[in-house]
């Protein structure tokens, strides 16, 4: 009997140290995250938040009725279409060309790497002087007798910002995929070249199975960058944009900025929903394709 209230004592003790070793984690989970989250929910269902008169779903309405709300939706997921599997796709093209055994292969790939090292306002001015009016695309666009092209300030803003961040992200990604590459086990990929298998059917029906979990996380990391692509163009064409890259953060930001919480709050839950139904999708498809590896 003393032996079983002893061995209850010692299991009690752990676990209160183990709660005070994990309190400083939850606390700053509690205060950084879930109260934050709450404060949002509730901004988004008051007048404001001041006075806090509940108004329900009134202020989503509002918010997906609002011209400016629709632009920067359609802005943003334009160029996520377009921005998010270019990166993919050519991040893993570059990686499948590099694991060949090219000459200058290191070289190449610190060269892929070097956007991740460059601060964000050198970058901006890298492409200020490419982009501008009077700038060095329109000079050699010129030697052609190309009439210049105000990039900033027109549609082809989103060319201009689409190449930004495949400039800054094939490098990362490319890395990602080459880790993968080096993972498939070889003993398969010495069977399918024994039983005759095309390069191309060694890649569609071996190698991108087991690159699902890394084309996942790749596109979920590159879902995510496309969404934080307005501190470039902010720095670029400050508050208000060319419409054609006018983003959801732009919105967000002078929603902030006019200190409009309760339309800031309603706008940030809605794009957190989508977030988390396309981050779901993603992993639906990834499960779909990638489980008989598991297996």
């Amino acid at each position: 009997m003393k032996k079983g209230r002893r061995t209850n004592k010692v299991i009690r003790k752990r676990k209160f140290s183990s709660g005070l070793f994990i309190a400083p984690s939850f606390l700053g989970v509690l205060v950084f995250f879930l109260v934050p989250f709450i404060v949002v929910v509730f901004y988004s269902m008051v007048d404001n938040p001041i006075s806090a008169n509940f108004v329900g779903l009134k202020n989503f309405s509002q918010v997906i009725k609002n011209a400016a709300f629709r632009t920067a939706v359609g802005n943003t997921a334009r160029f996520s279409v377009i921005a998010v599997p270019l990166s993919v796709v050519l991040s893993l093209m570059l990686a499948i060309v590099l694991e060949a055994k090219l000459p200058f292969r290191s070289q190449f790939r610190t060269f892929f790497l070097s956007p991740m090292m460059v601060p964000v306002a050198s970058v901006v001015l890298i492409w200020q002087v490419l982009f501008h009016y009077n700038g060095a695309v329109n000079d050699v666009l010129g030697v052609f007798g190309i009439d210049k092209i105000d990039w900033f300030k027109s549609d082809y803003s989103t060319i201009v910002i689409v190449v930004l961040f495949l400039w800054k992200n094939l490098g990362y990604n490319m890395i990602l995929f080459m880790a993968a590459l080096a993972s498939v086990p070889k003993d398969i990929l010495e069977v399918a070249r024994l039983e005759s298998a095309t390069p191309l059917q060694t890649f569609f029906y071996i190698k991108i199975r087991y690159l699902s979990s890394t084309i996942l996380f790749v596109t979920i990391m590159s879902l995510i960058s496309s969404f934080k692509i307005f501190r470039e163009i902010y720095l670029l064409t400050t508050d208000y944009p060319h419409d054609s890259i006018y983003m959801l953060q732009h919105y967000m930001n002078n929603k902030f900025r006019n200190l409009d919480y309760q339309t800031l709050s309603a706008a940030a839950i809605l794009m957190s929903l989508v977030m988390i139904v396309l981050i779901g999708a993603l992993f639906i498809i990834e499960n779909h394709f990638g489980k008989d590896v598991e297996g």
